[in-house]
């Protein structure tokens, strides 16, 4: 017991030193309803390439590899067609701190499933190792165990500013801070959460992710140590009201991630949220055990809602029912 309390706590120290290069944006101070981003704000932002056009985001996580979502790529991708662009602030702008890099190898995790959008990971590994400067830095994951509540998250890409319309010219790399929303929560808005999805979003609508923006990452601030906590993945539509964003969560992923990429190689560091709760509006929600899906105007009452404010509630906000046709892919 003692031999492996000790081995625990090499590991966990080798961890905590390799973390300390990580997830550094020395140019940071400090998407839909986003803005642009200053150049090198977001050091580990990546723009997937191919046949020469972005077509999702991803985030490099060391000098070789980097993080994406599976649902970018086809079941057996061919990693000669992707070129990987950090560095980058603007789609059509010349880059001075930009550096390309092929792939040389396309990962999707085994277990995922396009419906329900679970284990929605893919890495890829750069043919080549790439310099760190102060515009190409990698961010480090959230570790296993990780507690996240109403904290306020970071997404960044260069995805559509609304479904089915492209970010104005010059396409410059846009940044918006979302507030989380609890698992339950998000699950009674949107259907279909796992314990391998988190969301964010405001519930007023007008922030979030949208088609282009997938594989990015989503962050979040430990001091002066960026962690990326959420892969985008996918949404009913783009911020629109009380339908938040869904984003794969990376904390679940440290052995899968380990496995393929290393130990030594990727900064882990745990995260605990200081919110306590997400703000329900009671202490604790309670579960339909049916849809009460008649009540086409009040999105609560989809699965779950609160019993002492239902009657009271399902009036407002008024959601067009059409929302729930279908599921839209975020990238």
């Amino acid at each position: 017991k003692m031999s492996l309390t000790c081995s625990y706590y090499l590991v966990y120290l080798m961890v905590l030193v390799k973390s300390s290069s990580c997830g550094s944006a020395p140019l940071n101070t400090k998407i839909v309803g986003g803005e642009d981003a200053s150049a090198g704000a977001w050091p580990w932002q990546v723009s997937l390439h191919e046949d020469g056009s972005h077509f999702c985001g991803g985030s490099l996580i060391n000098t070789e590899w980097v993080l994406s979502a599976a649902h970018c790529f086809p079941s057996t991708p061919d990693p000669a067609v992707y070129t990987v662009y950090l560095g980058r602030q603007s789609q059509e702008l010349p880059n001075p701190n930009e550096v390309s890099v092929s792939v040389s190898q396309v990962i999707l995790h085994p277990e995922y499933n396009n419906l329900p959008h679970n284990n929605d990971m893919a890495l890829l590994r750069l043919s080549s190792p790439v310099t760190f400067t102060n515009f190409i830095q990698p961010v480090c994951l959230a570790a296993e165990g990780s507690i996240f509540n109403s904290d306020m998250m970071w997404i960044t890409g260069w995805g559509t500013i609304d479904s089915g319309v492209p970010l104005p010219s010059p396409q410059n790399l846009q940044e918006v801070d979302v507030p989380m929303v609890g698992n339950t929560k998000c699950d009674c808005l949107n259907g279909g959460i796992t314990e391998n999805m988190m969301c964010a979003g405001p519930l007023e609508g007008g922030k979030d992710s949208c088609q282009g923006d997938s594989g990015g990452p989503m962050v979040i601030r430990q001091g002066s140590t960026w962690i990326q906590a959420g892969v985008v993945s996918y949404g009913k539509g783009c911020a629109l009201p009380n339908l938040p964003g869904v984003y794969a969560r990376v904390s679940n992923y440290q052995n899968w991630i380990t496995q393929h990429v290393g130990m030594n190689n990727t900064g882990f560091i745990p995260f605990t949220s200081t919110i306590h709760g997400y703000g329900w509006m009671g202490s604790r929600p309670q579960c339909c055990p049916t849809r009460l899906l008649q009540h086409a105007n009040c999105i609560w009452c989809g699965k779950c809602l609160f019993r002492r404010y239902f009657r009271k509630r399902c009036s407002t906000p008024a959601i067009d029912s059409s929302v729930f046709s279908s599921w839209q892919f975020t990238g």
